[in-house]
C-alpha cells in the first residue's frame, strides 16, 4: 500500500530553535492521550510548514492544526493500525530507507570523491592479464596461485607479458592487443582494477586483484597528464561485416567526401547527407564531449591530435572509415562541476560500499561487536572433522545455542544456530574447506548487520533530526489510514448518509445558471440497430441501472451507452436531442443515436447531479464531526511554559 504524507508532513528538513533557558534541551510540549510530544517535533514540522507558505503562520494558529493532527494519529493508534502487519512491514521499509544516509561515513565519501577527481588529472597506460574466477575455495586459490606464479615469471624476466597474455588471458581483446589496453582514466573500470592501475609504479606489475570479471594482474607502462576533453563532429562510412570489395567502395566514398570538404563544402551538411552513424548524422555529425578511454583508440588519438577547426584525413577503425573535425577542447571540469557526476559514478560501482564499510567499522567499535573466536575454532574443527557440510551436520549446528556474537546494547545475542539457519541451501553440500570459508564470511556479515541494526534502532534516540523525520513518516502513514476509514472511504460507501446530507443542504447546490438535460444517450452503428435497441428497451422494461449491461449482452460492440448531464451549448448532440438545435451530422462508427429516460432539470435533483461538490462537502462535514468527537475522546494538555519559551525564541530570531 502506497501512502502519502498529509498536510503537516511535507517539505524539506527544517531547523530547530530552543530556548537556552530550558533545563531540558528538548522538553515535552504537550501530551496527547497521555503520549508525550517533544518540542523538537513540533518545531520541526512548524518550520517545515512555514517553508511552504508565502507568509509565516502564527504559532497559535498552527498549534491548533498540530493538535488535530496528533488527535487523528492517537485515534489511529487506538484503532490498532500501528500493529497491522501490512503497516508494520511498510513502516520497517521506510525506516530502513530513511536510516541509510545516517549509516554512511560522509567523511570517507567526501574523501573518495576528492580522490577520484585527483585521479582524473592523470591517465595511466596499462596492460593486463585476466583469468577466470571459478567457484569453490580450492579452485579459486589454485587459479590465483597460477596467476601469481605467472606474475613472478614475468617479473623475473623468464616470461614476456604479451606472450603470457596471448596464452592465458581470457580477455577477448588479448588476441589483438596482447593485453595492452592503452591509456585509461578514473571511473571507467571496476574500482579494484582502477586502484591497481593508479597505485602501481610505472614498469611494475600489481599483485593479483579480483573484479566481477575475474582475477587480474595489471602492468603500468606509463602515465601522463590528462588530455582533457574534446568535442568533434565526424562522418562515418561503415565497413563492419562487409566484403573486401564492399569495403573498397566505402574507402572510395570517404576519400571523395574528404575532397569535397577540402574544397570548402559545409561539414554539417555533408555529415547529414552522407554519414552512416545514425546517432550523430542528424546533428551534422556532432558528438558529446569525451575524454580518454571513451572512444576506440584510433578515433581518440586522431581527435586529440587535431587543432580546433582542423579536419582529419580519412582513417579506419573497427567500425569503418571516418573523417573528424575537431570543434573544441577543454581541460577537465572543476571539482564543483564534477562532484555530482563523480557521486553518481560512485553509486554505480563497488566503490559505493567504501564509505558504508568505513561506517560499519566504526559501528562495530561503538557497540563492541565481538566474535567468540574459541567457538569459531570449535565450529570449524567440527566441519573439518566431519569432512563436509551436509544436511545432518547443518541440522546439528542450527540447534547450537552457544552465543557466538555479542554487542553492547543489543536486545538479542547471536548464536551459532542463528548463523547456520540463515545460510543458503547450497551450503548443505559443500566440501569442508569451502564450508569453513563461507562460514567465516557469513559470520563477519552477520556481525556487520547486527552492528548496523543496533545503530538503526538507536538513531531515533540519539539523532533528533532522524527521529523527527521518522515520526513524520510514521504519523503520516497512520493519518492516511485513519482518514481513509473515517472520511474518504466512508464518503464513498455511505450512500444513505450522503443522500441525507444532500437533502438537508439542497438549497446550497441550487446554483445552476441554466437548465441541463439529464438522461442517457444510446449510440448505434446503424439505424437498424438503433431501432432494434429502442424496441428491446421498451419490450423488456429495462431499468436505467441495468441499461449498459443489458444492451451490451444483446448487441455487443454495436451499441454504447453514455449517461449525460449537459446544458445547452455543452454538447452538440444534446443540443439537438433536448434543446431543439439542428442535430450534428453523424461521423465515425456511431452514426445513429437516441435519448433515453431523459429530461431537462433546472437544478440538481440527486447526489449524482452534482456529485463532485456534494462529495467534497460531505467529506468536510464528516471531517468536522470526527474532529469534534476526537476532542471529546482524547485529552490534550499543552505545557504553556514551554510554548511561551519557544514563541520567545522565534521572536528573538526575527
Amino acid at each position: 500500500m502506497k501512502k502519502v504524507l498529509l498536510s503537516l508532513t511535507i517539505a524539506a528538513l527544517g531547523g530547530l530553535s530552543l530556548s537556552a533557558a530550558s533545563k531540558d534541551a528538548d522538553p515535552v510540549l504537550m501530551t496527547v492521550n497521555k503520549k508525550p510530544v517533544k518540542l523538537s517535533e513540533f518545531a520541526y514540522l512548524y518550520q517545515k510548514n512555514n517553508a511552504q507558505q508565502l507568509a509565516t503562520q502564527p504559532i497559535d494558529e498552527y498549534l491548533d492544526l498540530f493538535v488535530v493532527y496528533k488527535l487523528k494519529v492517537a485515534d489511529a493508534e487506538a484503532a490498532g493500525i500501528a500493529e497491522n502487519e501490512a503497516f508494520v512491514n511498510e513502516y520497517a521499509g521506510y525506516k530502513r530507507d530513511l536510516s541509510e544516509p545516517y549509516l554512511v561515513d560522509q567523511a570517507a565519501r567526501d574523501s573518495l570523491v576528492h580522490s577520484i577527481y585527483d585521479r582524473l588529472k592523470t591517465e595511466v597506460d596499462v596492460s593486463h592479464i585476466m583469468v577466470e574466477r571459478p567457484y569453490g575455495a580450492k579452485a579459486t586459490a589454485a587459479k590465483k596461485a597460477m596467476l601469481d606464479s605467472l606474475r613472478t615469471e614475468i617479473i623475473a624476466g623468464r616470461a614476456d607479458f604479451a606472450t603470457v597474455a596471448d596464452t592465458y588471458s581470457i580477455d577477448p581483446a588479448a588476441k589483438q592487443n596482447h593485453g595492452h589496453m592503452g591509456y585509461i582514466v578514473a571511473g571507467a573500470f571496476p574500482y579494484t582494477f582502477e586502484d591497481a592501475a593508479y597505485s602501481t609504479a610505472v614498469g611494475e606489475i600489481s599483485p593479483v586483484i579480483e573484479t566481477q570479471f575475474g582475477y587480474h594482474i595489471v602492468k603500468v607502462n606509463a602515465t601522463r597528464k590528462a588530455q582533457g576533453q574534446v568535442k568533434v563532429q565526424h562522418i562515418l562510412k561503415l565497413t563492419r561485416g562487409l566484403s573486401e570489395e564492399e569495403q573498397t567502395v566505402k574507402k572510395a566514398q570517404i576519400d571523395s567526401l574528404y575532397t569535397v570538404l577540402k574544397n570548402g563544402a559545409d561539414f554539417d551538411e555533408v555529415a547529414k547527407a552522407e554519414s552512416e552513424d545514425p546517432g550523430s548524422a542528424r546533428n551534422g555529425g556532432r558528438m558529446d564531449w569525451f575524454s580518454t578511454g571513451r572512444m576506440v583508440p584510433e578515433f581518440e588519438a586522431t581527435s586529440f591530435a587535431l587543432a580546433n577547426g582542423e579536419i582529419s584525413e580519412p582513417f579506419a577503425t573497427a567500425y569503418g572509415y571516418h573523417i573528424v573535425k575537431r570543434l573544441d577542447w577543454k581541460q577537465i571540469d572543476s571539482y564543483e562541476d564534477m562532484a555530482p557526476r563523480i557521486n553518481a559514478m560512485i553509486d554505480r560501482d563497488d566503490r559505493q560500499y567504501i564509505p558504508v564499510r568505513a561506517k560499519t567499522r566504526q559501528l562495530r567499535a561503538k557497540y563492541n561487536t565481538t566474535i567468540n573466536q574459541a567457538i569459531v575454532d570449535d565450529v570449524r574443527n567440527t566441519i573439518s572433522q566431519y569432512g563436509r557440510l551436509d544436511s545432518t551436520l547443518v541440522a546439528s549446528l542450527v540447534a547450537d545455542e552457544r552465543t557466538i556474537i555479542t554487542l553492547d546494547g543489543a536486545d538479542e545475542e547471536i548464536t551459532v544456530g542463528d548463523i547456520f539457519a540463515a545460510l543458503p541451501s547450497h551450503f548443505s553440500a559443500m566440501p569442508a574447506d569451502d564450508a569453513n570459508g563461507s562460514f567465516l564470511q557469513r559470520l563477519e556479515e552477520v556481525a556487520d548487520e547486527a552492528s548496523v541494526n543496533a545503530e538503526r534502532e538507536n538513531l531515533a534516540k540519539e539523532n533528533t533530526e532522524y527521529r523527527n523525520l521518522l515520526n513524520e513518516y510514521r504519523d503520516g502513514m497512520l493519518l492516511f489510514e485513519i482518514s481513509d476509514r473515517n472520511v474518504w472511504t466512508r464518503s464513498k460507501e455511505d450512500t444513505e448518509g450522503i443522500k441525507a446530507y444532500f437533502e438537508a443542504n439542497k438549497a446550497k447546490y441550487a446554483t445552476w445558471k441554466a437548465p441541463k438535460f439529464k438522461g442517457y444517450v444510446v449510440f448505434a452503428t446503424s439505424d437498424s440497430i438503433k431501432d432494434a435497441a429502442q424496441s428491446y428497451i421498451a419490450a423488456n422494461n429495462i431499468a436505467n441501472e441495468n441499461l449498459v449491461e443489458a444492451l451490451r449482452g444483446q448487441f455487443g460492440k454495436d451499441v454504447k451507452v453514455e449517461r449525460v448531464l449537459a446544458a445547452e451549448g455543452d454538447n452538440a448532440i444534446i443540443d439537438g436531442l433536448a434543446f431543439g438545435k439542428p442535430a450534428p451530422s453523424p461521423t465515425g462508427k456511431w452514426i445513429a443515436y437516441f435519448a433515453h429516460a431523459g429530461k431537462v432539470i433546472d437544478q440538481p435533483e440527486e447526489v449524482a447531479d452534482e456529485r463532485g461538490a456534494i462529495t467534497t462537502d460531505y467529506q468536510n462535514a464528516l471531517e468536522q464531526e470526527w474532529i469534534k468527537s476526537l476532542k471529546k475522546k482524547y485529552k490534550v494538555k499543552v505545557n504553556q511554559k514551554v510554548l511561551k519559551e519557544y514563541k520567545a525564541s522565534i521572536e528573538a530570531t526575527k
